[in-house]
């Protein structure tokens, strides 16, 4: 073996390693979290600042690795081709083309590929900083194949930068969400904090609001003492009042200005004037997205509003505690009362309060049954019957069976769902 046979392998080897790098980067640079590039860089990371201003300039990026990958590939063939037809004569040809093909796939392109495909930020982050100089030294030929390119794309009607996605930011978020929850890297309770706090925008006042049907409310004119006793033990701080009917809502009374009025009545209640110490009652539309009322709950200092709708019919109430139980989940102090409203069975069914929000029911069970048309497990099988159920009837959608299990004039109060299969992810 001659000196030059040496070198022509060394040569060889050394195209086969800038392969392997421009491949590995090639993985790397595209498959790397943006998120966690702008997350790095903004904690001082000088590297990922590199990345990002690399994959803000993805087609001459692109156009780099292909051209350094590329011509390391023809000139490490056409080496080692020459090398072969000096030793083995024609057949040679044959014999560089297997011994390349492989060295080219398995160590070329499977392995960097797949090494970097594992851990794409970590490998992006080393190869920046080299892949930055070899954009910067080819910027001219750069610069020309992308004109080329766009010239030739657009001779076919098709405009290079016009590209849309086809989903909205919120839902590819929530999408990136998802697969993380199924690849174990986001928990179920981040999961659905997450996709809560997404789907504020999404949801309205009318499907987190307490319908009137289960308000607690009262008559300005009934005796002072059993409005003052019941609010006092009941679960809740603030409550309507209303006169006449309980559509003519007067006002807002608050357990603090009860008891500071019962203080300057000397603990007389019958002496309490509630309609004066009530506040102002704020109504809000049934149809205000729950983003914009979480932003006036802040605007105005207040965590309670009295829901109407179109007509000016009151609807029920919202608090700020509902809309932060859509991001957290059910929030209940020591004080509440705690009335289960799902009641898992030995079977694997479950027995559901008619008036159980869907979400609730997803979160609690990790269900994916649809909340787009009801807000209530009941107004669901209303929905999907198009009637309204009798006790006994049985109905199967989504996956799961719905029996009837008991109904209250024109509500559904009870009902037992048996999944039909394993809920999906």
């Amino acid at each position: 073996m001659t000196t030059a046979d040496i070198l022509t392998i060394v040569a060889v080897f050394i195209c086969l390693l800038v392969s392997f790098l421009f491949s590995g980067s090639e993985t790397a640079l595209t498959a790397s979290s943006r998120a966690a590039m702008m997350r790095l860089e903004k904690h001082g990371n000088r590297d990922a600042g590199v990345v990002n201003r690399l994959l803000a300039l993805r087609e001459q990026l692109i156009g780099a690795l292909l051209i350094g990958n590329n011509v390391a590939n023809i000139a490490g063939s056409t080496l080692a081709t020459g090398l072969f037809l000096a030793w083995f004569g024609d057949v040679g040809v044959i014999y560089a083309t297997i011994v390349m093909t492989v060295l080219v796939v398995v160590f070329c392109e499977v392995l960097p590929k797949t090494a970097a495909f594992n851990a794409p930020d970590r490998f992006a982050l080393v190869v920046a900083r080299p892949m930055r100089s070899v954009v910067k030294l080819l910027g001219p030929v750069l610069t020309f194949i992308e004109w080329m390119v766009r010239k030739m794309l657009a001779s076919v009607g098709f405009i290079v930068g016009e590209n849309q996605s086809i989903l909205s930011g919120h839902e590819e978020l929530r999408g990136t969400v998802d697969l993380l929850h199924q690849e174990g890297s986001v928990g179920t309770h981040d999961r659905n904090m997450l996709g809560g706090l997404l789907a504020l925008r999404d949801l309205t006042v009318d499907d987190v609001m307490i319908h009137r049907t289960e308000m607690i409310s009262f008559d300005v004119d009934d005796p002072p003492e059993l409005i003052v006793n019941t609010i006092l033990n009941g679960p809740v701080t603030r409550v309507p009042l209303w006169r006449g009917s309980p559509e003519n809502i007067i006002g807002i009374v608050h357990a603090r200005d009860i008891l500071r009025g019962m203080q300057q009545a000397g603990g007389d209640a019958t002496r309490l004037d509630l309609a004066a110490i009530a506040m102002p009652a704020w109504f809000v539309p049934n149809i205000r997205p729950l983003s914009e009322q979480l932003a006036a709950f802040r605007r105005r200092k207040t965590p309670f509003a009295v829901v109407v709708d179109e007509y000016g019919v009151v609807m029920g109430v919202v608090t700020l505690e509902d809309i932060l139980e859509e991001i957290v989940g059910d929030i209940a102090d020591e004080h509440e009362v705690e009335l289960p409203g799902m009641r898992p069975q030995p079977d694997g069914s479950v027995n559901v309060d008619g008036d159980v929000p869907i979400r609730d029911l997803n979160r609690a069970l990790d269900w994916h049954l649809p909340d787009e048309e009801a807000t209530t497990i009941a107004g669901l099988v209303i929905h999907e019957a198009r009637s309204i159920p009798e006790p006994g009837q049985s109905f199967t959608f989504h996956g799961f069976r719905f029996n009837v299990l008991r109904k209250s004039r024109n509500r559904i109060t009870a009902l037992r769902i048996m999944p039909l299969r394993k809920p999906a992810a």
